[in-house]
């Protein structure tokens, strides 16, 4: 059971987030605060779950480094989940998460992993979109099927197979992700495309 401290500055924020806390047969809640009340608390949990609102960075650092592993609710400002995370916050998400993004974004701070919104990490790793998109020639999303499937491992064969397409059509596709990566084997293309950003193990 992983115990989870809810704190936000909006009331109706708070309770949203307490009832997630609730409904979820893998937490427990171990208190909920608002934000004054935040800056002097003491608890014992395995999670902090904070959505700060617009209160400035600054305003919880010290909680980052005195209490539990913190889940950072937020808007997409890449800017600010930037810099939580280098302060030491283990996660942040989209305040528009569901329960289960929520759940599951809890579970992973509380096993020592980082959580991020998908669609943040482009803003916040600018150098896997720099380089994906130095690519003289983007891949096609039937490449990059193709590509996700050669780094599982699977064989020309198999990949027509789970496609649904002819073999002949894959070493096609093969031939090309090769080319527009500069890749001379399906090794050094995935070790390209893990470096591009485009697969992700």
């Amino acid at each position: 059971m992983i115990r989870v401290v809810v704190a936000a500055r909006s009331s109706v924020v708070r309770a949203g987030l307490e009832s997630v806390v609730r409904a979820s047969s893998a937490l427990e809640l171990a208190g909920v605060w608002d934000w004054p009340q935040l800056q002097s608390a003491e608890f014992e949990a395995d999670v902090l779950l904070l959505d700060p609102g617009d209160a400035p960075l600054d305003g919880f650092r010290a909680i980052i480094h005195q209490k539990p592993a913190v889940l950072l609710l937020e808007s997409s400002e890449p800017a600010l989940v930037s810099a939580a995370l280098r302060a030491g916050i283990r996660g942040a998400i989209s305040r528009d998460a569901t329960a289960e993004e929520i759940e599951g974004a809890i579970q992973a701070v509380n096993a020592g992993l980082v959580a991020i919104t998908p669609g943040w990490l482009p803003e916040l790793l600018p150098e896997l979109r720099s380089a994906a998109e130095a690519l003289t020639e983007p891949l096609s999303e039937r490449e990059l099927e193709v590509l996700n499937l050669i780094a599982e491992g699977q064989s020309n064969k198999r990949i027509a197979h789970s496609l649904g397409i002819s073999e002949h059509t894959v070493k096609t596709h093969v031939a090309s992700i090769f080319v527009k990566l500069g890749a001379g084997s399906r090794t050094e293309a995935v070790s390209h495309a893990i470096r591009r950003g485009l697969v992700m193990l």
